[in-house]
């Protein structure tokens, strides 16, 4: 096991087919905290309580009291290197897809184009009992013009709530599909930011390896796959992919 950036460089300088796996590490550098390393929001916070499908259909006025500051914060919270690294990978041919367990859409506006977002995304609000769709700017205006801060649909009456997905809430049956196709392609998967103890997405790396791909992961924390992967970086995920970037420049010249 090689823990360099230069060695991840000659694994993705090598890679047919490459895919990024992210977690909420890749956007710490952001100003968004972790949620559940030590001193990460779930220690403060019981996410079954403020940020669960039964939270929100029994209490949607606690629900929405949680979740409504925490869309403010991520209002104007811009992409770091790490995204920007992993879009321009994209660019050039060498990533195929970016699996992402992030909500925040900041992959999308470093420029990544196919991004897989496993666990939803805070674009856009949605009615569960008639499907109605609004943007997030709409589904913020409903709230706070609301006396409880709850928006609600105004085709049915039901209360509304973010795309993003909910413990205890189904996974997008689409996005999963595609991250597990990918990973099923994939001779080089690239953990960033994530411990890798989420179902279903926990199980992609293995998928990787039993096929005879390749595992690099870049986490500040262990992972239950550190012992098989050919590449393990520690550290700040936007300095370590912008020398990635660097060496694989060298590589080319």
């Amino acid at each position: 096991m090689e823990n360099t950036t230069e060695a991840l460089a000659e694994l993705l300088a090598h890679a047919r087919h490459a895919v990024v796996l992210t977690g909420a590490g890749a956007s710490t550098e952001s100003g968004i905290p972790d949620f559940r390393s030590q001193g990460g929001m779930w220690e403060r916070y019981d996410p079954m309580e403020v940020a669960s499908m039964a939270t929100f259909l029994s209490d949607p006025a606690r629900f929405w009291s949680f979740h409504r500051p925490r869309i403010d914060a991520l209002s104007g919270v811009a992409p770091n290197d790490a995204h920007r690294a992993l879009a321009e990978l994209q660019r050039r041919g060498i990533v195929k897809a970016v699996i992402t367990q992030n909500i925040d859409g900041l992959h999308a506006k470093a420029g990544s184009t196919d991004v897989i977002e496993v666990h939803g995304a805070l674009d856009r609000g949605v009615c569960l009992r008639c499907d109605a769709r609004v943007s997030i700017d709409e589904l913020t205006a409903r709230a706070d013009a609301a006396g409880d801060g709850v928006p609600r649909c105004t085709r049915c009456g039901f209360q509304m709530k973010s795309a993003v997905i909910l413990f205890g809430e189904q996974l997008p049956a689409e996005a999963i599909s595609a991250a597990y196709d990918h990973a099923e392609r994939a001779d080089v998967m690239l953990v960033i930011g994530s411990s890798l103890l989420v179902a279903p997405v926990s199980g992609l790396p293995g998928i990787v390896l039993d096929r005879g791909g390749r595992l690099a992961i870049l986490t500040e924390s262990e992972t239950p796959y550190d012992d098989r992967c050919a590449v393990r970086l520690h550290g700040r995920a936007g300095v370590q992919m912008s020398e990635v970037l660097a060496h694989l420049d060298a590589l080319t010249a």
